[in-house]
């Protein structure tokens, strides 16, 4: 029986756009979505097909018009505003996808509604030179401290490959170092850029267990304090330079190149400098280890013209390449594309690890100054990544590329 024929409820004085969004919950084919209206009264949707089960409650009939004009976006305002709690943001996030076509315009939002992010999103962080910092001011420049309570202690902030063990996230953290060193074939003394270096734990992982040297670059200054702090007196300290520096601007050659989820931070326009640039820092016989995250072939094109809950609040000048992307811009660098891995369900796992130590240190991050709007933007950024993870939308890969 179709759930959402169990309940009579008269819905005749909700606003005009919460019976157009409802209208559009009686649509649903998979899976169950319960939805508790203001009053108080609840009511199923869906059921037809077996799938996930998820709850919205509803304090604040507004919200369904700031989820129907702005999709995604409105979702996670809506939630920032409390006017609407979602028990399990990932799995109604997974319902949502399951029932794609259903659910289109309730959860992607229409033209005009979202004209106003894509305009903010496609002329507002442009990643320029000046436009780079910027924008990796906003994300990574929150503080040390921030971080430090959920990220592993390598301060780590990039997908860990678990391969199907029982790992602390820790441990997985050190395996996908170990896999990209691996396919590196880097030896001691061989000279590695890092583009995107972080807190620096590649780089001390690196140089302490291969003997390499690592130059490191970021745009973030908070990062690069830590980086340096790491390392300084001990014996690794000559091994490791870390520098205030726009990937553009490296000069030299290299043994080998790293880059860890960086190139989401280069933005379309700059992917031919991007790939250019590795091309051009290389020796000889190099090689060049990115992990990026992906989006499916099939998805990019509408995705590439649009914007999202993530290139609005969480990593502005945000811009995720296809696999086919990749290869793309790749060849048009003279670079071979030699092999690559993905293990998009392994950052699934570290979004959960990362989002439970965020749970635990909810305290201490309101005493840091960041407040209940702020903390439900975060818990909704965990979620949102998750389910694209879970469901293949999003994916992650480490590509291994040489001179062709």
């Amino acid at each position: 029986m179709n759930a959402s024929a169990s309940h009579s409820i008269d819905l005749s004085r909700a606003p005009a756009m919460a019976r157009l969004l409802i209208s559009l919950f009686d649509r649903l084919q998979v899976g169950v979505m319960t939805v508790q209206f203001p009053d108080g009264s609840r009511r199923d949707f869906g059921g037809k097909t077996p799938g996930i089960n998820a709850t919205l409650i509803i304090n604040d009939w507004s919200a369904c018009s700031q989820i129907l004009r702005a999709g995604d976006i409105g979702l996670a305002e809506a939630y920032r505003d409390k006017k609407i709690e979602l028990p399990d943001i990932a799995a109604l996030l997974l319902l949502a996808m399951a029932n794609e076509d259903a659910l289109t315009q309730a959860f992607y939002g229409n033209f005009w509604g979202t004209l106003f992010y894509k305009i903010k999103h496609f002329l507002g962080n442009r990643n320029t030179r000046k436009g780079s910092k910027k924008n990796i001011h906003a994300h990574y420049d929150l503080g040390n401290d921030f971080y430090k309570l959920w990220l592993d202690r390598s301060m780590t902030y990039s997908s860990a490959l678990f391969d199907g063990a029982d790992m602390t996230l820790e441990q997985a953290q050190t395996a996908k170092y170990e896999h990209l060193l691996d396919q590196l074939n880097v030896q001691a003394g061989d000279h590695i850029l890092e583009i995107g270096c972080g807190w620096g734990g590649f780089a001390e992982h690196a140089a302490r267990t291969r003997g390499v040297r690592i130059t490191g670059i970021s745009l973030s200054q908070e990062q690069l304090k830590w980086a340096r702090e790491r390392v300084k007196g001990t014996d690794i300290e000559g091994l490791c330079e870390f520098r205030f520096q726009d990937y553009r601007d490296v000069k030299g050659r290299f043994d080998a190149i790293a880059s860890i989820e960086m190139i989401e931070a280069v933005g379309q326009q700059f992917w031919p400098s991007y790939f250019g640039q590795i091309q051009r820092l290389l020796k000889p016989g190099g090689k060049a280890g990115i992990q990026a995250i992906t989006i499916a072939n099939e998805r990019f094109e509408s995705y590439a013209t649009g914007t999202d809950f993530i290139q609005q609040y969480i990593f502005p000048g945000g811009m995720l390449l296809s696999p086919n992307a990749i290869d793309e811009q790749a060849a048009k660098a003279s670079l071979l594309v030699e092999s690559r891995r993905f293990f998009g369900r392994d950052y699934a796992e570290t979004l959960r690890r990362w989002r439970d130590e965020f749970e635990v240190h909810l305290d201490t991050i309101e005493q840091q100054g960041f407040d209940q709007a702020f903390q439900r933007i975060w818990r909704f950024y965990y979620a949102y990544c998750e389910a694209g993870f879970d469901s293949g939308r999003t994916d992650v890969c480490q590509v291994i590329l040489s001179k062709s």
